[in-house]
C-alpha cells in the first residue's frame, strides 16, 4: 500500500519540473540566438558574465607602465583586461629554461600580450596552451632541428619564447615585429581549426575571406610592388596570418590606409573594436 502512496507524496514536485523544462528550453533558445547573432554580426553577443579577478598593485603597475594598449581602454575595458590577465596567470604554468629565473614582470607582460590579442574574443585563454617555456635567447628546436626565437608545440601544449626577443618586441612598438603576438596568433590559428565555438567559427570565416582576397591579381601585384609586409609573411598562409597580426597590432592606422579591406577582415577576425582599432567609418 505504501508503494502506491509515494507517487502522491511527490506531486508537489510537478511545478518545479515544469520550471526546469522551461529553463532548459530557454537555454536552448538563448544558444540559438547567440549563434545567430555571432554569425550575423561577426562578433560574440557577450564576452563576460562577470569580471571579478584583480591583479596586485605591482602587477597592475607593470601593465600601466609597459602595455600601451591598456592605457587606451575605457575604465570598464581595463577591468576586463585585468580580470583576463589575472585568469591567464592563474591558468598557465611559466617555466624558465637554460637557467632563466622567471620574474613576475615576465609573467605579467607575456600574459598581457596573450590577452591583448584575444581581447575581442569570448574564449580568450588559449585552451591549447598549458605551459609557457621561456629561454634567455634563441633556442634549439627539436621539432625541425634548427634555432628558433619562438614556437608553439601543440603536442606538449607549450608556447616557447626567447625572452630577449619577446622583450624587444614589446619595447619597439613601431617596427611591426612582435614575437609574443606572432606566436600567440599561431596558437589561436590552430585552436580555430580544432574548436567549434563561436570565436573559432568567426576566425575561420574571416581567414577564408583573407585567403580569397589574396588570390585577387591586383592585390597580389600591389603586395609585391609595395613590399609592405616583410618577406617572412609569404612563407605560408599561417606565417602570413601571424605577421598580419603583428602589423595590425603595432601600426593599425598605416595598415588600414594601405590595405583597408585586408585590415577590416583582420579586425573582424579578432573582433577588435578597442582604442585606435575602432572602425571610424561606422
Amino acid at each position: 500500500m505504501l508503494l502506491f502512496q509515494t507517487d502522491e507524496n511527490f506531486t508537489w514536485l510537478a511545478p518545479y519540473a515544469y520550471v526546469i523544462v522551461l529553463l532548459g528550453f530557454g537555454f536552448v533558445l538563448f544558444r540559438l540566438f547567440e549563434s545567430w547573432y555571432a554569425a550575423y554580426y561577426q562578433r560574440p553577443l557577450y564576452r563576460h558574465w562577470r569580471v571579478f579577478r584583480t591583479l596586485n598593485p605591482d602587477q597592475l603597475a607593470i601593465i600601466k607602465k609597459e602595455v600601451l594598449f591598456f592605457g587606451q581602454l575605457s575604465k570598464q575595458e581595463q577591468r576586463q583586461f585585468e580580470h583576463r590577465v589575472a585568469t591567464f596567470l592563474q591558468e598557465k604554468e611559466f617555466v624558465g629554461r637554460d637557467g632563466l629565473d622567471v620574474t613576475p614582470r615576465m609573467k605579467v607582460l607575456i600574459s598581457s600580450l596573450a590577452i591583448l590579442l584575444s581581447f575581442g574574443r569570448k574564449n580568450y585563454l588559449y585552451n591549447l596552451i598549458s605551459f609557457i617555456l621561456i629561454y634567455p635567447g634563441e633556442f634549439y628546436s627539436n621539432i625541425n632541428e634548427t634555432y628558433h626565437l619562438g614556437e608553439f608545440n601543440p603536442r606538449e601544449k607549450a608556447l616557447v619564447l626567447s625572452w630577449t626577443d619577446f622583450e624587444k618586441g614589446i619595447s619597439d612598438t613601431s617596427d611591426n615585429r612582435n614575437l609574443g603576438i606572432h606566436e600567440f596568433m599561431h596558437a589561436m590559428q590552430l585552436e580555430a581549426r580544432s574548436s567549434k565555438d563561436l570565436d573559432a567559427s568567426r576566425f575561420a570565416r574571416q581567414f577564408q575571406n583573407i585567403l580569397k582576397y589574396l588570390t585577387q591579381t591586383d592585390v597580389r601585384d600591389r603586395l609585391n610592388s609595395m613590399a609592405y609586409f616583410r618577406d617572412y609573411a609569404f612563407t605560408n598562409q599561417y606565417e602570413f596570418m601571424a605577421v598580419l597580426a603583428e602589423y595590425f597590432i603595432e601600426s593599425p592606422k598605416e595598415f588600414e590606409r594601405e590595405f583597408p579591406e585586408l585590415y577590416d577582415y583582420t579586425r573582424k577576425l579578432l573582433n577588435f573594436h578597442y582604442a585606435h582599432y575602432r572602425d571610424d567609418r561606422s
